[in-house]
């Protein structure tokens, strides 16, 4: 008969830590089991984190090390993850602020005293956090990946409106040619960015460079190159084109960079998505799609004891509301304190999951029917698919459809009445 082994216990924790993060040093306040605390400071660089760490566990003993750090100090989460005995409790900002707060009623404050506040918080409530675990290395490569593409979408987004509005400027010809970014518009303002000097290229030219760009109609060509010949110039200020050419120079060489790197990024988290055993489960929703399936995965991770409902999800991601109550008085109001990519993840599924799920379509003109606004009836709708992600996550099943139809059925939902026939 096959007994199963007890899962080893983990060490006490011996050892409390705050640090306070700074840019040029960090103030660390220390507090062992035994009594005994102290403080120091360290400097910005790899070699003072590393030569921190190992003091750390030295100073443990045969213990763990719990360390309080705010949650948006980033380097200093990643220079002391993965290390063996040290687990790490990201704090909110806001929520240290509020712990210091409750100790003096002025607003005076300084590093070293936030430090002895971090640990001495940290020591109080440790039993009531959930220490950070990192998931497993293939969901971190698609849960970075993810936002990395995210990041970089945006930024080419914020590029093309700033490039965008300086064409209206002087070259509006160019909106006309297609998409700003579009490799057509970026190969003129690479070769031709005066609109003076793009008027006078030979016909024949121009021609090729259609063709190149795929348009193969020869009337659609013509009709191109008349346009270019006829459209008056915005402006014929030398000094203002001049000053605008190399401002679009540069927008357009940023844009091109980042077409590239999106296109690679893009191609290594289809790569991560094909390595990883979860992605059939976040591929199956409809709208998930090649963006948002990756992001649904990053955001639920690999430890399935992370979360013991599917309302926690809910309230991390900031999709449920917060409500605050006092005698008569009920306030329901959007949950700030959260993850912005989080938030996002889930709030532009829903909004895809809409278009292409036909019980989502019906309960978001449900809600809408009721006079609510559209953005909360996407946080409503997506409050509604956490709850469904988070089973399938959970039971490692596919998306059905008809399953939650069915459902609505036999709870004979009012939004049923919405669903098209």
């Amino acid at each position: 008969m096959n007994k199963t082994r007890p899962k080893p216990t983990p060490p006490k924790t011996t050892l409390f830590v705050g640090i306070d993060w700074a840019d040029q040093k960090h103030d660390v306040f220390w507090m062992h089991v035994d009594g005994r605390h102290g403080r120091r400071q360290i400097e910005q660089s790899p070699e003072a984190l590393e030569e921190l760490a190992s003091w750390m566990s030295d100073l443990a003993g045969d213990g763990q090390v719990a360390v309080a750090l705010e949650k948006s100090r980033g380097p200093l989460q990643v220079a002391l993850m993965f290390r063996e005995r040290i687990v790490l409790f990201p704090v909110d900002p806001k929520q240290a602020a509020r712990y210091r707060e409750s100790f003096r009623s002025g607003k005076a404050k300084n590093d070293s005293d936030d430090a002895f506040l971090l640990a001495r918080m940290l020591r109080e409530r440790h039993r009531e956090w959930k220490p950070l675990k990192p998931d497993d290395q293939a969901t971190r490569r698609v849960a970075q990946l993810a936002e990395a593409r995210r990041q970089l979408v945006d930024e080419n987004t914020r590029l093309k409106l700033k490039l965008q509005a300086l064409l209206k400027i002087y070259f509006p010809l160019l909106l006309t040619l297609g998409e700003v970014d579009s490799a057509l518009v970026l190969e003129v303002l690479r070769r031709w960015p005066n609109p003076k000097a793009f008027r006078r290229v030979h016909p024949k030219t121009l021609a090729r460079l259609f063709q190149k760009h795929g348009v193969k109609s020869a009337e659609a060509i013509q009709q191109h190159i008349e346009r270019i010949r006829s459209t008056p110039l915005l402006t014929k200020d030398d000094p203002l084109i001049e000053s605008l050419v190399f401002r679009v120079t540069a927008l357009a060489g940023q844009l091109q960079v980042l077409a590239k790197q999106i296109a690679a990024i893009e191609e290594a988290l289809d790569e991560a998505m094909r390595a990883h055993p979860d992605a059939a489960i976040f591929q199956s929703p409809p709208g998930a799609g090649r963006a948002m399936a990756p992001r649904l995965l990053g955001a639920f991770g690999s430890d399935r004891q992370r979360f013991a409902h599917a309302d926690e999800v809910a309230v991390l991601s900031g999709i449920a509301p917060v409500t605050r109550q006092s005698g008569k008085t009920k306030i329901v109001s959007r949950r700030r304190g959260c993850s912005k990519f989080l938030k996002q993840t889930f709030h532009e599924f829903a909004d895809h999951a809409r278009k292409w799920s036909s019980w989502s379509k019906a309960y978001y003109r449900w809600l809408r029917s009721k006079q609510m606004g559209h953005h909360a009836a996407i946080r409503k709708l997506a409050s509604r698919w956490i709850r469904i992600l988070y089973r399938m996550w959970q039971t490692r099943t596919p998306y059905d459809e008809d399953r939650y139809l069915q459902s609505l059925r036999q709870k004979n939902h009012p939004a049923l009445k919405f669903l098209e026939t």
